[in-house]
């Protein structure tokens, strides 16, 4: 994981917690109910509008910051992993590699005007010599 990626991480999350605490801090539609009861003034913290404005102009561009910190997460998450950067992990990528038949390599053809395609050839490993059949069966 690259520092980009771990800043985006970390900027992500402080954002969702963000988010989180202001919608709790957010009243509800029925707590209006309470204003003719003498709870009015508890929201001219925040001005003679009340809180509502303020915090869901701030909620909405929180939200709008969470998505977009998504979207930058899905593509760094998305790109083709770096080259190794330590010699174990350039060892582990070797021993996963497939083996290739060992190969001869292709002779260019004698006239360059035939088009004759040399195919390269393969060598095959060499086959044990056949062992003789016992003649007798072994004593006891």
């Amino acid at each position: 994981m690259n520092w980009l990626h771990s800043a985006v991480v970390i900027f992500h999350l402080l954002i969702a917690a963000a988010i989180v605490a202001l919608v709790l801090l957010q009243r509800g539609k029925g707590a209006d109910a309470g204003a003719g009861f003498g709870a009015g003034a508890s929201g001219t913290v925040f001005g003679a509008r009340g809180s509502a404005s303020f915090l869901s102009r701030t909620t909405a561009t929180l939200a709008a910051l969470f998505i977009v910190t998504s979207l930058t997460l899905a593509y760094l998450g998305g790109r083709a992993p770096d080259a190794p950067k330590s010699v174990i992990d350039r060892v582990n990528l070797q021993d996963k590699a497939p083996e290739l038949p060992a190969t001869t390599p292709a002779t260019p053809p004698a006239n360059p005007a035939s088009n004759q395609v040399v195919e390269p050839t393969v060598e095959k490993p060499a086959e044990p010599a056949p062992q003789p059949a016992p003649s007798e069966p072994p004593k006891q």
